[in-house]
């Protein structure tokens, strides 16, 4: 089951969810690759917003409620919308995939092969992730007068650093049962699926629909 949180009260951007990029609402990039995606066999749009499950109903995937207002607020943990729609729907799948409207650039080939890393791995879950491009040891400290601090030397060569990752926030997948138990999308027996940045930007603030804009563009041109 592929569920795609889309609350109505986006901040950064108004109307998050439903703007447009490439054409299309943001919510319908990441409808299409449910869709298209062979291990999905259901998708679910958890929304507190009339408007985001009218889009999210015309463009093929089930509402079956709003979301309750208490669980659309700013601080309301992620988990919980999540672990409401399956306890409400007592679903049957073995598998939870969370995917986020705000990740349009992911692909169904991301989806199928999470499904199918995890089962290599007998993982009980699968987190998307980008390389780091920025090492944390080129990272400097100014002090609030802005004169740098002193860190220690770095490596010398790029060559030399410990690879570090980011979750990316395109990809949560995870056994149904473990979720449900343990009430979170990154279990102690999770792996990650390592997507390149052309695949993993979140759309998070205005620039990044400029460079959505441009991604997409280059995809479907």
């Amino acid at each position: 089951i592929a569920i795609i949180p889309a609350r109505g009260g986006s901040k950064g951007i108004p109307r998050k969810n439903i703007v447009s990029v490439g054409g299309k609402p943001l919510l319908q990039w990441t409808i299409e690759a449910a869709c298209a995606a062979s291990c999905v066999s259901r998708i679910v749009v958890s929304t507190d917003d009339e408007e985001i499950a009218d889009t999210a109903r015309m463009l093929g995937a089930e509402v079956p409620f709003l979301r309750s207002a208490n669980l659309a607020r700013d601080d309301t943990p992620g988990i919980d919308p999540i672990i409401e729609m399956l306890n409400t729907l007592g679903t049957v799948e073995t598998w939870a995939c969370v995917l986020q409207p705000t990740s349009p650039l992911r692909t169904a080939g991301d989806i199928d092969g999470a499904r199918a890393h995890a089962e290599d791995c007998n993982a009980d879950a699968v987190l998307g992730v980008t390389r780091v491009r920025q090492h944390t040891a080129w990272q400097r400290q100014f002090n609030d007068r802005g004169w740098l601090i002193e860190t220690p030397p770095v490596p010398p060569t790029r060559q030399e650093l410990a690879q570090y990752f980011c979750p990316n926030g395109a990809i949560y997948l995870t056994r149904t049962e473990v979720l449900t138990r343990e009430r979170t999308l990154t279990p102690s027996r999770t792996v990650a699926w390592e997507m390149p940045p052309s695949r993993s930007l979140d759309i998070d603030i205005e620039d990044d629909l400029i460079v959505a804009e441009a991604l997409l563009g280059f995809r479907v041109g």
